[in-house]
């Protein structure tokens, strides 16, 4: 069993699973959140089983709570990023200055969508730290919600099989004794990692980023995307109907162009996990799915996520726009797509739908027609955009790592 000193930021209910886990296997949690009075030292962890009866139950401790990164940051041998994607750059910036460049320091995310390699990149040349190692974990391993918020989390399962990207792959085998091994495998008995060969294949690998877009816009040609009353609104997984899946299968298929074209420009370069919905659902889950709709309709551990909405002035539901289905899976995901797009000259007819809606749900203009806007035309939004030009890449060939 690893002692090692961990810093987890953010309250998103992973930290809610990872905070139990990683404490339950000896290593010093401490935690950097803009809520520290809302946390308690001792957090709880529920393995719960679909019919909600609780199988086990893990307690953690959280050695120091802070909001200030200099009392957490610089003596932590791993720091962990549990937060929305849209947020990790602004809050990698807001840290890079308390980590230490004495000794090597590993700097990961549990949900590796949007380039988090190219982030890390960032601060490194910024800050000048030379000892800094990074990686991203492809799909969070596990299902995980929170029941009373700094306290208590619940756990529905692991995932079987977990992805994850290193910056240097030599140290795969240590980081996996270090503290893969106890995200997943040491307490479910599943979710052993396998190494990626690139970060390149989880950006472009398809989770969130269209499985959530695809579902809100197929509600939207469904029904306006508005109700007069709450009860209305359709479950987001457990309504899931055909228009959603057919929308997220032809999103899918835009993304297998792309990523087709990765393959064949760096044919010397493994993508053995860059992969399509259906083929990262059979690998993730062990599953044996070949219907997009049953995968969501069928999932005991989905059933009761609802559809992101408030209400309008008008006094109707309608969907949050500030929602990381949006600020997440739009800015740092399709976005990235279509830049992709873009230098490869693929056309991305859904891609480009999805967008065009999108914009005018958040009030923002990305697209003009087909034609991506200049990052420079975002400039009074810092982090907000997540296209490769944000970090000075100029070619795909920047972005491989």
């Amino acid at each position: 069993m690893n002692k090692t000193k961990i810093t987890i930021i953010g309250g998103s209910n992973s930290a809610h699973t990872l905070i139990p886990l990683l404490s339950n296997r000896g290593h010093i949690i401490n935690l950097l959140t803009q809520n520290p009075d809302k946390w308690s030292n001792q957090i709880e962890m529920q393995y719960t089983l679909p019919d909600n009866s609780i199988k086990s139950v893990v307690e953690g401790n959280i050695s120091l709570i802070s909001s200030d990164p200099s009392k957490v940051i610089p003596e932590s041998t791993i720091i962990i990023l549990s937060l929305p994607v849209s947020k990790y750059r602004e809050v990698l910036h807001r840290i890079a200055p308390y980590i230490s460049n004495d000794s090597n320091v590993y700097i990961g995310t549990i949900y590796g969508q949007g380039g988090f390699n190219w982030m890390v990149e960032e601060i490194k040349t910024k800050f000048n730290l030379n000892k800094i190692n990074y990686f991203a974990v492809g799909l969070i391993p596990w299902i995980t919600r929170t029941l009373e918020y700094g306290k208590i989390g619940l756990n529905y399962g692991a995932k079987a099989v977990n992805v994850v990207a290193l910056s240097d792959k030599n140290k795969f085998d240590y980081l996996q004794n270090l503290i893969l091994d106890d995200l997943c495998f040491n307490y479910f008995g599943k979710g052993k990692f396998v190494l990626s060969d690139n970060f390149l294949s989880l950006t472009l690998s398809v989770d969130n980023q269209i499985i959530h877009l695809s579902r809100l816009y197929s509600m939207f040609l469904k029904n306006g995307g508005e109700w007069k009353e709450k009860e209305q609104v359709p479950l987001f997984y457990k309504d899931y109907d055909d228009l959603s899946a057919e929308m997220l299968k032809m999103l899918d298929d835009d993304y297998t162009l792309l990523r087709s074209a990765v393959i064949e420009k760096f044919d010397s370069h493994s993508f053995k996990y860059m992969l399509n919905y259906l083929d990262l659902e059979q690998l993730s889950y062990n599953s044996s799915n070949e219907n997009i709709k049953i995968s969501f309709v069928n999932s005991e551990t989905l059933g009761q996520i609802p559809t992101p909405v408030i209400l309008d002035k008008n006094s109707n539901w309608v969907f949050d726009k500030s929602h990381r289905f949006f600020t997440d899976d739009l800015f740092y995901g399709l976005v990235i797509a279509k830049w992709i797009a873009t230098e490869l000259n693929i056309k991305v007819k859904t891609i480009d739908e999805i967008i065009n809606w999108a914009q005018r749900v958040v009030g923002d203009t990305i697209l003009v027609g087909d034609e991506l806007l200049t990052d420079n035309e975002h400039s009074k939004s810092p982090y907000k955009y997540g296209t490769p030009s944000e970090y000075g890449f100029s070619s795909i060939s920047d972005i491989r790592g």
